[in-house]
């Protein structure tokens, strides 16, 4: 009977370091996915506030744009747009719009850090674009190139359809 006393004390002993361990693991899991969302946050503000620097350029080059900051559920970013009326067919009159926006996504279960960009000229979707790494995995040089490259693609666009 004394064994097995011992057995299940022991049981009962490795079953308690079991449920210790858990719950270490899981403060670790939340601790790491503190992280994780700290390490989206910062990229987030870099990459929105550059974002924001290519994007006020754009008026500055092709006036009628208007600049304005965007943020909330859909991400934080910039937009550039601009309605043009001309006279239409059989007196009516016409419109276009055209507009920029790129966000960066709010943090999200699946930690990426994701880059969003659409792009329409005159009525016609030029592009719409989404580009994401792991929050560890992030390139910040790569999504600095991404950023530029889609506001001057957007430019030579418009400039060519002018």
């Amino acid at each position: 009977m004394s064994n097995f006393d011992d057995q299940m004390a022991k049981a009962i002993q490795r079953g308690a370091q079991r449920g210790t361990d858990r719950e270490a693991a899981e403060r670790a899991k939340q601790m790491s996915e503190e992280e994780l969302r700290q390490l989206h946050t910062k990229y987030r503000l870099k990459f929105s506030e550059q974002i924001e620097n290519c994007m006020r350029r754009l008026p500055q080059h092709f006036p009628g744009f208007q600049f304005e900051t965007t943020y909330g559920d859909r991400g934080w970013g910039a937009a550039c747009s601009r309605d043009d009326f001309s006279p239409g067919d059989g007196g009516r009159r016409g419109n276009s719009y055209t507009r920029l926006e790129m966000s960066i996504r709010p943090y999200s279960s699946l930690g990426v850090v994701e880059l969003t960009g659409k792009a329409t000229i005159k009525n016609r979707e030029v592009f719409s674009r989404s580009h994401f790494q792991l929050i560890p995995e992030v390139d910040e040089g790569s999504y600095a190139q991404r950023i530029d490259a889609w506001v001057l693609e957007f430019a030579e666009v418009y400039a060519a359809r002018r």
